[in-house]
């Protein structure tokens, strides 16, 4: 196994194929007997150990796999940042599918390698990867989270990830409608898999009227068997078409494009889905046309806290009073948007570099031995 550090000293960060990005350190990796191919991408252990998940994907290329892991892995220092933890940000993708390149060897060797970097980056679960595979890459190295509760770790991460949503979402409608709860809101989710089945438990018992829709009808069953009451949409296209006062996207990325911003009915738009974003310029329209929009990043971060909790001995209680800081952290979020005249996204950035910012200059972060 043959690790290659690709960072420099640049002032502006790891020089990547000539482009500067503001990463502290981007790793290759390539384990020629067990097929290994990763990149770890480190953005930032200013606040700590830089925290993220690793992601295995077949990616078309590995310039594709380089772009993602250096975008998800910046997005994880706000994440992290914002949420609160002593940790940077951080991300690894594995290049190959899972389905078939997957296998106890190649996780050990990324475990090893890993493990070479000294504690600077802690991975966990991402696509493609699972509870079971932290297990196999915890026998390698310690720097890993995300375990089953058989290993000792904290298991299933949604409920904590859907409390969160809840969290920012009773934040945002206490904003719009100066009202301490969600009852007689209209909320419409489109996915309720792992968190978005949770998210439901919340609105129903609050007294909301709920709309779901799955292209997985074994999801939308289970919902309709714990609370009749849930109403179903045929299609998201069909939710979208209808009047709602929350809009909560809980299933893929790109929820939101300008055909959604242009048209959507809700005042509010709040959910798990990471990245739902096309572009950045879809919150400016949100915003123009008087909707708030829940940055994703900050109301899906219950998962993050969860692990994250895992490393010091893990406490749900703990974790989940961690979690409930997100309702006044979104609530920070939009008094800043309104007072700089900015976005949500925008003022959650702001916010993220802030505490990054208030450590003072950069510092390389390192197990002590």
């Amino acid at each position: 196994m043959t690790p290659s550090d690709d960072s420099t000293s640049h002032p502006e960060g790891a020089v990547v194929f000539g482009r500067s990005t503001g990463h502290e350190q981007v790793v290759f990796c390539n384990d020629r007997a067990s097929g290994l191919r990763a990149i770890v991408a480190i953005y930032s252990t200013a606040l700590g150990p830089a925290l993220g998940g690793t992601r295995f994907f077949p990616y078309p290329s590995e310039a594709a796999a380089l772009d993602d892991v250096l975008d998800l892995s910046r997005a994880m220092a706000y994440k992290n940042a914002l949420a609160g933890l002593d940790h940077g940000g951080g991300k690894a993708v594995i290049i190959g599918d899972p389905a078939a390149d997957k296998s106890d060897d190649l996780l050990r060797a990324y475990g090893r390698f890993l493990h070479g970097l000294g504690g600077r980056y802690i991975t966990a679960c991402d696509v493609g990867t699972y509870v079971e595979d932290m297990d196999v890459i915890a026998e390698e190295t310690a720097f890993v989270t995300g375990r089953s509760e058989a290993s000792g770790g904290a298991g299933d991460s949604s409920v904590l990830t859907a409390f969160g949503v809840y969290q920012g979402l009773r934040a945002a409608a206490g904003y719009r409608w100066n009202a301490d709860g969600l009852a007689g809101r209209r909320i419409g989710i489109a996915g309720v898999g792992k968190v978005g089945h949770h998210l439901v438990t919340h609105c129903v018992e609050e007294g909301a009227t709920v709309v779901v829709t799955d292209i997985a009808t074994d999801a939308v069953d289970r919902v309709r068997r714990l609370h009749p009451v849930v109403e179903v949409a045929a299609s998201t296209a069909d939710l979208l078409d209808r009047d709602l006062d929350v809009y909560a996207p809980c299933a893929l990325g790109g929820a939101l494009d300008d055909a959604v911003a242009a048209t959507l009915r809700a005042a509010i738009v709040c959910g798990a889905a990471n990245n739902q974003l096309v572009h950045d310029d879809v919150d400016n329209a949100l915003q123009a046309r008087g909707i708030l929009y829940c940055p994703d990043y900050l109301v899906n971060a219950g998962g993050v806290i969860q692990v994250a909790d895992e490393l010091h001995g893990f406490s749900f209680q703990r974790a989940k009073a961690k979690a409930a800081r997100i309702h006044d952290v979104m609530l920070d979020v939009l008094r800043t948007a309104d007072a700089e005249g900015v976005t949500p996204s925008e003022a959650a950035d702001r916010l993220a570099e802030r505490r990054m910012a208030a450590k003072g200059d950069r510092r390389i972060w390192v197990a002590a031995r």
